[in-house]
């Protein structure tokens, strides 16, 4: 098998099992935190409110990326599908003239903020280059799909613009209004997890610094109040049209 038809098969492969590399991280993010020194939280009191703070704005961060791409893409673009590569339309315009990937780029800061506050830098930089090496076989595999969907169109649009590092000398305004509502409907499960990552890191990181399973109502609060959200939103995305837009995916 050619090296390009290799890298797209696996490409494909990972697109459909790209929902699992959160459980990994949350997985990896056991022994780390284990092995991981707290000492300095202790000597420095600001640095864990620091940590936190730097931590939680990488992942708004990614998660604000995530929200102006999706707020503004093409109907049957941009999607959570798994089974195969979807696209009715070519988004070009906005987000998508600074790059041509800003979906993953808002996953890569969301994840790595959920990382940074595990205080582990080695983590930080495994988690970083496993990224790196996992979603370029996806958005090869993506390019591939959408230049044989698109022909020349795709073609002179990739050329100008750079996959994962932004560029703004050739920005377009988008035509497509922001749409709050498609970001609570299609954005919920994200912010969910990512605000559970941060619970796990939190609750791995007192249980093995303390030695023991000490409850904290905060936790409780969090983890309430997260399901909570995301069970409404999944309610009247499902069972009622609140959420609903002809126009959008």
């Amino acid at each position: 098998m050619a090296l390009v038809h290799s890298l797209e098969k696996s490409g494909n492969f990972l697109f459909r099992y790209r929902g699992q590399f959160p459980v990994v991280l949350f997985l990896l993010a056991i022994p780390v935190v284990y092995v991981t020194s707290y000492s300095l939280f202790g000597k420095y009191e600001w640095l864990y409110p620091a940590l936190l703070v730097f931590s939680i704005l990488l992942s708004f961060f990614g998660q604000y990326i995530r929200a102006v791409a999706i707020g503004t893409s093409n109907k049957h673009t941009s999607g959570r599908n798994t089974k195969e590569q979807v696209a009715e339309a070519l988004n070009t315009k906005g987000i998508y003239s600074t790059m041509r990937h800003p979906l993953y780029v808002g996953n890569y800061f969301m994840w790595i903020g959920i990382v940074v506050y595990t205080f582990n830098i080695w983590f930080v930089l495994v988690v970083s280059l496993a990224f790196w090496l996992y979603y370029e076989r996806i958005m090869f595999a993506e390019e591939r799909f959408l230049e044989r969907k698109f022909g020349e169109d795709y073609v002179k649009w990739s050329m100008k613009v750079p996959a994962f590092w932004p560029s703004f000398k050739n920005y377009e305004k988008n035509d497509i209004k922001f749409s709050m509502k498609t970001i609570l409907r299609r954005e919920y499960s994200g912010v969910t997890a990512t605000i559970l990552g941060f619970l796990f890191v939190d609750f791995l990181r007192d249980w093995f610094v303390t030695g023991a399973l000490t409850f904290r109502w905060y936790y409780i609060y969090v983890l309430v109040g997260a399901l909570l959200i995301s069970l409404i939103l999944r309610t009247l995305k499902h069972n009622t049209r609140i959420l609903h837009e002809d126009d959008r995916s």
